[in-house]
């Protein structure tokens, strides 16, 4: 007679890597039976071409610090690699899955068809998966009337504390037995890397180094290509892949909040409701993955230079500013927000290339790559959205205002580093007798620019401008505004997420 499998729960974690404010775990330990934690790394994602081997490092890092903890209680993650549908297949060998936990991912395309096709699964097992809110965006909505007030009510509720009990947890000899019909992953990572490192532990010492004091210059600092690495909170990675949550950090602040740092406080609080806002948007609007929210900009057509896309990946422009911020984001996976505006506003405008050309490569070198805030900041500096301001970037003008002596330029561009700070501004200012004098030469040393900037900002702005009065795309502006921003336009129309 076959023995009778154990009844079990399983957590599938997914971009909510942390054990507290973590509401599938919260949920799935108020029953009685026992858990096990899973962490599939899908093959179809691993080969998807917006995740990097940073992302895959930062996530099993955050496996690891999860281990730690849990180790405590005689238990780890079960991390696979394999699709999730042929992981439970497996485990359907092993044990009963009663129900599965796990948050509402607002995710990539691959990821929305890959939930739909597990739903579809669970429903033919008989098994139940329960899916939980994510940092308070909902899902289903066909408009925002009421929506910031109930993620400000989300925001300010209790968090979840879960309360972890060895015996409610599958073992670590368990799992370990169970590794042997999985191919399983090792979490061992490079020990040296230019990267912030994953996991919860990380995540808290960053944010009470910026609560504590890195905050006091974060307004002066935000825009600052090389100061904001410092003076901003750089919690956007450990948000991105769920180290802390939303709640958590927004609590926080408003803990630390006093009289003499409201104004800094306040307004890193206002990036956090601006982030839930367009990773909302996203949620209600999934085609934006590959297309222009407003269609009326989905009849504008741009030539593709593979010329003008290798040189702005590259970091090889001309334009100093926007080379460095390309070279520094490639190494460090980091770049304050006006920057990384900046460099899709070059690309787009500038360069006059389509705004999907840009979306791997940059998705690829951002550690925090957050879907629901990667697809709408693409298009909204590409200038395709209708409903916010057409900017586009002057490299020299932001260049001159926020590394005004050229620190970060020199750091990034090091080629430059020995001119006058003027010509590393702009170094094809140069005449013959300068770059002679200065053992440079132009194009040999460092390219000449790629483009005219003047007559490339004069042509992206008529167009552009010309296009907001295009029956399509007013009829579509209106139709974002009802849907999306009616009650959330005055908080957030110009606002920027700089952090």
């Amino acid at each position: 007679m076959p023995t009778k499998k154990e009844e079990i729960h399983v957590v599938w974690l997914k971009r909510d890597l942390r054990l507290q404010d973590n509401e599938a775990i919260y949920n799935a330990f108020k029953t009685g039976k026992r858990i096990l934690f899973i962490y599939v790394f899908e093959n179809s994602l691993l080969k998807d071409p917006h995740y990097d081997k940073r992302h895959w490092d930062f996530i099993k890092q955050s496996l690891q610090d999860l281990n730690t903890d849990l180790k405590n209680y005689n238990s780890k993650v079960l991390c696979v690699q394999t699709e999730v549908v042929s992981a439970f297949n497996q485990l359907l060998n092993q044990y009963k899955v009663h129900t599965v936990f796990s948050h509402q991912e607002t995710g990539l395309l691959i990821t929305f068809n890959r939930d739909k096709e597990f739903a579809r699964y669970c429903r033919n097992n008989s098994i139940n998966w329960t899916e939980n809110n994510n940092n308070g965006v909902l899902r289903g909505l066909l408009n925002r009337t009421d929506w910031f007030d109930k993620w400000e009510d989300y925001m300010c509720a209790p968090q979840f504390k879960t309360q972890l009990h060895a015996e409610k947890l599958v073992s670590i000899a368990e799992i370990n037995k169970l590794e042997n019909y999985f191919i399983t992953v090792n979490l061992e990572t490079d020990k040296e890397t230019p990267f912030q490192k994953g996991g919860a532990k990380l995540a808290w010492r960053y944010a009470n180094s910026f609560f504590d004091e890195r905050h006091k210059k974060y307004m002066s600092h935000i825009s600052k290509p090389a100061l904001a690495r410092e003076s901003c909170s750089r919690l956007s990675p450990y948000i991105a892949w769920g180290n802390v949550s939303i709640r958590q950090i927004f609590q926080k602040a408003h803990a630390c909040k006093t009289e003499q740092n409201k104004k800094h406080l306040g307004a890193f609080v206002s990036r956090l409701r601006w982030q839930a806002h367009f990773i909302q948007k996203f949620e209600m609007e999934h085609t934006m993955e590959n297309a222009s929210i407003n269609k009326g900009f989905q009849k504008l057509k741009k030539s593709i230079s593979e010329e003008y896309q290798k040189a702005w990946k590259d970091g090889q422009t001309g334009y100093p500013l926007i080379d460095a911020s390309m070279r520094c984001l490639a190494e460090t996976g980091y770049l304050n927000f006006r920057m990384r505006a900046m460099l899709v506003s070059f690309f787009t405008h500038i360069l006059w290339q389509p705004w999907q050309a840009s979306s791997q490569h940059l998705s690829k070198l951002f550690l925090d790559f957050e879907p629901g805030i990667h697809f709408p900041q693409l298009q909204m500096n590409a200038g395709e959205t209708g409903i916010n301001l057409v900017r586009i970037y002057n490299p020299i003008k932001n260049s001159l205002a926020h590394d005004a002596d050229a620190t970060f330029i020199k750091k990034w561009c090091p080629e430059l580093a020995h001119l006058p700070t003027a010509f590393i501004h702009e170094p094809y200012l140069m005449t013959p007798l300068d770059q002679q004098f200065n053992n440079f030469e132009l194009g040999v040393n460092y390219p000449k620019p790629i483009v005219d900037i003047k007559i490339a900002r004069k042509k992206a702005s008529d167009i552009l401008w010309k296009m907001k009065n295009d029956p399509d795309v007013f009829n579509e502006s209106k139709r974002i505004l009802f849907k999306h921003t009616l009650s959330d336009r005055n908080r957030l129309m110009n606002s920027d997420l700089n952090d």
